[in-house]
């Protein structure tokens, strides 16, 4: 068999709309809605810089189901700047976008395949020669809820050529994604394929070498739950059905937690010098994206205190915005860093480990306190039943079920911190007026 080379990707999530992103003037909320058009520009050029055979896609092309007029456009653009190189493209539907989604209806040029919402098969060519060097099997959601396991369903391999799966789907029951199409990585090994193109997940995961069954990501990040570099991978198969995958970098805004802790500083300002120092050191870090940041604030020290009353930090933010909003519109916002929000983790110089062994109110609350953070996710712990009675606001349930574990936790250590700071000042009170 000849050898052939192809891209990769997943989870395109065209013209999502960033919703929930606070601050952002005119232009820079035109370059952050315009994202992910930016990063589909960046596969095309990767493609044929890489000279690659053809493209398969994993599903989510577009962000909703009421696909914008936009969003195919320029997805249409897309599909003929490479026909003019003669790649193929061969694409799956999944969840935001299925096969019955809302969208105008449009011709797709012969160079791109379509897989419908039965398992089907098609063979893929060298382009450089037309010989036939790989059999790509997918199928696209018909409806965006596909709960029952489709890959099982999926034709067993009948040919010598290399055989690639495309399929949309949570493999081994991923918590923080929805279970659609769930299957397991054993599944997946034993169908015969050498590549299972995995899309739905949207952090770049490897769960397997020998079949290999990746998941690219998404090619943008949409939020700060998407952190770290975007792309897709480009995959070189040799004449022994070999594979190497090599990741490439598609996106432009780039999301990241970067923490500010105030322990060695002694007042706001050394903080803040502290603080710029950081986001230069992210936007030498990434010198071509824009960094959008969520500034995570930890340790102890009498700091806390001035900015836990939010208009100190409120003040500084927007300050710093203006600045890189400035720096943004003469640079295209390359090596800009936008703080997304402030969170507080920090505390007062409180001594918890003394308390963890004092016998007192205090001490007592602190270790019920530490003994929840570890019952987070069980249904009778303080967490789950003191928002119970929230989940009857259909908003509320909403928010909630976008909130992260790690989102819960810092509420937990921020109640912890508040209470522990209101005992400990009345109890500092109480001996005073006693002495």
């Amino acid at each position: 068999m000849a050898s052939f080379r192809f891209i990769h990707t997943a989870d395109l999530h065209l013209d999502s709309p960033f919703i929930g992103i606070s601050g952002l003037d005119d232009s820079l909320r035109s370059f952050v809605q315009d994202s992910t058009f930016r990063a589909l520009d960046q596969l095309v050029r990767l493609a044929m810089d890489q000279q690659v055979d053809f493209i398969v896609i994993s599903g989510d092309i577009y962000d909703s189901s009421n696909i914008s007029l936009r969003a195919q456009l320029r997805f249409m653009e897309a599909l003929e700047r490479l026909g003019k190189e003669g790649i193929a493209v061969y694409a799956i539907h999944g969840n935001h976008d299925p096969l019955d989604s809302t969208k105008l209806s449009m011709t797709l040029p012969s160079h791109v395949h379509v897989f419908g919402g039965e398992p089907a098969s098609v063979t893929a060519v060298r382009r450089s020669d037309r010989e036939e060097v790989a059999v790509i099997t997918g199928m696209s959601y018909p409806t965006s809820k596909v709960t029952d396991n489709i890959a099982i369903r999926y034709p067993a391999p009948t040919s010598g050529l290399y055989q690639i799966g495309l399929l949309h789907a949570n493999v081994d029951g991923d918590p923080q994604h929805e279970t659609y199409a769930p299957c397991s990585k054993k599944d997946l090994i034993h169908a015969g394929f050498h590549y299972w193109a995995l899309g739905h997940i949207h952090s770049r995961r490897t769960l397997q070498e020998s079949p290999y069954i990746v998941y690219p990501g998404n090619i943008q990040g949409r939020h700060v739950r998407e952190t770290g570099p975007k792309g897709c991978y480009v995959v070189d198969v040799d004449e022994d059905f070999n594979t190497k995958l090599c990741f490439h970098e598609l996106d432009s805004m780039r999301w990241n937690v970067v923490e500010a802790p105030i322990d060695s500083t002694q007042d706001v300002d050394a903080w803040r010098l502290s603080l710029e120092r950081i986001l230069t050191h992210t936007s030498r870090e990434n010198p071509e994206q824009l960094s959008m940041i969520r500034v995570r604030i930890t340790g102890q020290s009498p700091v806390h205190r001035q900015l836990e009353s939010g208009s100190v930090l409120d003040e500084l933010l927007a300050d710093l915005r203006r600045r890189e909003a400035a720096k943004g519109r003469m640079s295209g916002y390359r090596g800009c860093v936008w703080i997304e929000s402030f969170t507080l983790q920090s505390g007062n110089a409180i001594d918890t480990e003394r308390l963890l062994q004092e016998d007192s109110f205090a001490g007592d609350l602190l270790r019920l306190a530490r003994q929840e953070q570890g019952r987070l996710h069980e249904p009778d712990g303080v967490a789950a039943r003191s928002v119970e009675p929230l989940l009857e606001h259909a908003e509320i349930r909403s928010l909630l079920d976008d909130t992260s574990p790690e989102e819960m936790l810092d509420w937990l250590r921020r109640a912890e911190e508040l209470t522990l700071g209101l005992l400990l000042r009345d109890r500092s009170q109480g001996e005073g007026a006693g002495a």
